[in-house]
């Protein structure tokens, strides 16, 4: 009886390894796929950018830069973009783009989960927010915004809306903001005499339609920081992450390179570490949770 008890568990032993180094197996495999996923270079890597504006034109504003840098890196890109900015930082948060093109506060929330990795910032630059008027308007300076409709791109857009709005409200100025969506509709909403004012940053102003920017002038820009960041999500391969920042940083020094920064009016880009953007994190902004 002993022996057959001590054959009866030595199987169940046995049964129980075999059963073990199976889940085991299983979840290695599981492991080594996700890990995997966008080491099979066929496969394009999804560029999120920022809607600050219409699609159509980011499109045609992007879609050089991504074609020199896939070339530079060898790694094949697909741009994509969102509706809007909320959209935009929904789909940030669920990991949704391999690579993105985001503002300096978004970096700051993203970049502790899902864990974006810097990449590049523009080179020798600082972002700024702007508010503009109509040139017909008769606003000449701030405390005239007092009590006013005001139009910004949405809550969390770092330079046109969360540093305009700290300038407006550190001045004890009472204003009501409306989100609109973009940078674009800010301008043009403000063009088309619906807000008294409207936050944006120089960059988007200049590519504004003309019958918006021609109507506007800027009326206060804000103290500069630490620009945009392009980065990586954390599923990408160190070998993948280093060869998009070789790619970024040379960019401005090919001729191609150069003619496809002049959509962006970017002179070139930099390479990147997530304690660049020190200064957005010193201002312990909130208006996003790090999920």
């Amino acid at each position: 009886m002993r022996s057959i008890g001590n054959r009866s568990f030595s199987k169940a032993i046995l049964a129980l390894g075999i059963a073990l180094s199976s889940a085991f197996l299983i979840i290695a495999t599981k492991a080594v796929a996700h890990a995997g996923a966008h080491d099979d270079e066929s496969q394009p890597l999804v560029f999120g950018i920022v809607p600050q504006q219409s699609s159509a034109k980011l499109i045609r504003s992007w879609s050089p830069v991504m074609k020199e840098i896939s070339e530079l890196s060898g790694l094949k890109i697909r741009f994509a973009t969102a509706p809007n900015i909320p959209e935009f930082e929904k789909r940030l948060a669920e990991g949704k783009y391999d690579i993105a093109y985001m503002n300096p506060y978004h970096f700051t929330v993203f970049n502790q989960s899902p864990g974006y990795k810097a990449i590049a910032h523009a080179k020798d630059k600082r972002i700024k927010g702007i508010l503009v008027v109509r040139k017909t308007s008769g606003v000449t300076s701030l405390e005239d915004l007092d009590g006013k409709r005001l139009a910004f791109p949405a809550p969390a857009a770092f330079a046109a809306t969360l540093l305009t709005q700290a300038t407006l409200k550190n001045k004890g100025i009472v204003f009501e903001p409306h989100y609109v969506g973009s940078h674009d509709s800010s301008y043009l909403g403000v063009a088309d005499g619906l807000f008294d004012a409207g936050g944006g940053i120089v960059r988007t102003l200049g590519g504004a339609p003309p019958n918006a920017k021609d109507n506007l002038k800027v009326l206060h820009t804000t103290n500069g920081f630490t620009p945009h960041a392009i980065a990586s999500h954390p599923s990408l391969s160190d070998d993948q992450h280093r060869r998009l920042q070789e790619a970024f940083v040379t960019l401005g020094s090919t001729p191609d390179g150069r003619k496809a920064l002049e959509k962006l009016n970017i002179k070139g880009f930099q390479s990147a570490v997530d304690n660049d953007w020190n200064d957005v994190r010193a201002l312990n902004i909130s208006v996003i949770e790090a999920k």
